[in-house]
């Protein structure tokens, strides 16, 4: 049921687009790809959009959605916030209507207010806040879990697995960073693990020598890091020159192969949380050799989330018999999809009802495997 509220913005939004035709007609219905193709985290731009066009080719070779073929327009917003808005507000002038991404929660927040307001549908693939959805809007939605289901995870491996003596948080001072380890510290201190140290970094820095000596002098036996693998690549590398034997833990912000390119032999057991490995499943494996035939890596953890937002796009659109992105929203939130991430359900705030992040064990030559519970 909607709000007073939610009527209000749904009543805005078709009041915004006016005049504008959400007909069927047209040739093509234009998918705005948002992430960074430029950026330290580019190679999680790539995997998001590896899967988006992926999804957009095969739904157009098996005809396409409603007789219209899909069409993907890639903006780059570099995991900036202030260019995510200059793409948001890009991607309103040229009248895109459904957009999957935007892929770093600090950008994706900014422009999802620029997408409600406007009437455009959006779908992250990768944003984990739990800031992105809890606004109640109506056009905002996401194919992966949140950082309040992450953190925990994270953190009851470490208390119940690791039970470590003292263990220090660190983060990025950005809005996923320091979301995701406020919510693996708030875990530790309700399974009465000691978090010794709570401390912020700035992204983009080089040296983490300081850093590593008190970690020494506080005697941290476990660090956790929220935040991306440039900088956490370094932090591994350094910590081993210096001396700091002990065991690192990520979110999946860490989860790429660069990060064992940095920190070379630094990475081996590093602990990450990820979504499950989708390219692992058995029902996936045609997807799987699709992938592999263009010489692209299924295993990323964005890839098929990504399949999965432009199929949940396309399968809405059917089910509304509509392109009006309103009704799409609506069509969301009645059905479940089957989508290569399994069967998609979406709440009244556009997260997804069900989804599980897994513990893995990172290695040096940037594969992975699942950690063990004992």
């Amino acid at each position: 049921m909607k709000t007073p509220q939610r009527l209000s913005k749904l009543f805005l939004a078709i009041a915004l687009t006016g005049a504008a035709s959400y007909s069927l007609a047209a040739d093509t219905i234009r998918i705005g790809l948002a992430g960074p193709v430029t950026g330290p985290v580019a190679q999680y731009g790539e995997m998001q959009f590896i899967g988006a066009k992926m999804a957009i080719e095969q739904i157009n070779k098996a005809g396409g959605v409603n007789g219209q073929q899909l069409e993907g327009v890639v903006y780059d917003d570099a995991c900036d916030p202030k260019q995510a808005v200059a793409v948001a507000n890009k991607i309103v002038n040229d009248e895109v209507q459904f957009v999957v991404g935007h892929l770093c929660s600090s950008s994706t927040q900014p422009a999802s207010d620029i997408y409600e307001d406007e009437g455009i549908l959006m779908i992250t693939p990768a944003s984990t806040s739990p800031d992105i959805t809890s606004r109640g809007y109506e056009l905002i939605f996401r194919t992966i879990g949140l950082d309040s289901m992450q953190g925990p995870t994270a953190g009851n491996y470490i208390a119940d697995v690791i039970k470590p003596k003292n263990v220090a948080v660190i983060h990025d001072k950005q809005q996923y960073g320091e979301g995701i380890a406020t919510a693996v510290k708030e875990t530790l201190e309700e399974k009465g693990v000691k978090v010794g140290l709570f401390e912020g970094i700035n992204a983009g820095d080089k040296d983490f020598s300081s850093l590593i000596a008190r970690l020494k002098q506080e005697g941290v036996d476990f660090v956790y890091y929220g935040g991306y693998h440039p900088e956490l690549g370094l932090l591994l590398r350094q910590s081993k020159e210096r001396g700091l034997d002990v065991r690192f833990m990520g979110p999946e912000g860490v989860g790429n192969s660069e990060i064992s390119a940095i920190a070379g032999p630094a990475s081996e057991g590093m602990l990450v949380t990820l979504p499950r490995s989708f390219d692992q499943d058995p029902k996936n494996q045609k997807l799987v050799e699709a992938f592999k035939a263009k010489d692209q890596d299924p295993s990323g953890p964005f890839v098929f989330p990504a399949y999965a937002a432009v199929q949940v796009i396309a399968e809405g659109i059917e089910k509304a018999g509509s392109t009006d992105p309103i009704e799409v929203a609506e069509a969301l939130r009645s059905n479940t999809f089957d989508t290569p991430t399994g069967n998609l359900a979406f709440d009244e705030k556009g997260d997804l009802k069900d989804f599980s992040f897994v513990v893995y064990e990172w290695h040096q030559d940037g594969t992975k495997t699942e950690a063990k519970t004992n």
